[in-house]
């Protein structure tokens, strides 16, 4: 009989940050499920399927931006389900400024990522606050 070790699913974005924060594509793609789904609920334009397109933008995240860097700030788990608070920044290529700031909503099975809903948005520059979203 073989037995299945299976992580608590904050380990598996754990191994995502590291592999992320070391740019190691190989590590990344462990972390994911061959048919991973992303969703990107307020840009539906971003959205795809599979491990392949995850490996694919990744490494161009990391050609563009070579010096990337994510934060795993705050994480909560309830059964398969990470919700994760994520800062990410770096320096692009063309030496502007990336600075992201979101939340990320996984699912976990078998010790990879099956599915996420990604919330990541620019920080802005101060303007006229929340007054703005209304007009």
């Amino acid at each position: 009989m073989t037995t299945k070790i299976v992580l608590n699913p904050r380990l598996v974005i754990e191994r995502a940050e590291k592999a992320l924060n070391d740019h190691d594509i190989q590590a990344m793609e462990e972390c994911f499920s061959p048919f991973y789904l992303s969703e990107q609920p307020v840009h539906p334009d971003r959205s795809f399927r599979g491990r392949e397109r995850v490996v694919e933008e990744w490494a161009e995240a990391f050609r563009r931006v070579p010096n990337l860097k994510a934060e795993l700030l705050r994480c909560a788990v309830h059964e398969d389900t990470v919700w994760a608070e994520w800062h990410m920044h770096g320096t692009r290529a063309d030496n502007k400024k990336l600075d992201l700031w979101g939340v990320a909503i996984y699912g976990v099975k078998d010790n990879r990522i099956t599915w996420s809903h990604l919330y990541l948005e620019p920080i802005q520059e101060p303007g006229e606050g929340i007054v703005s979203l209304t007009g």
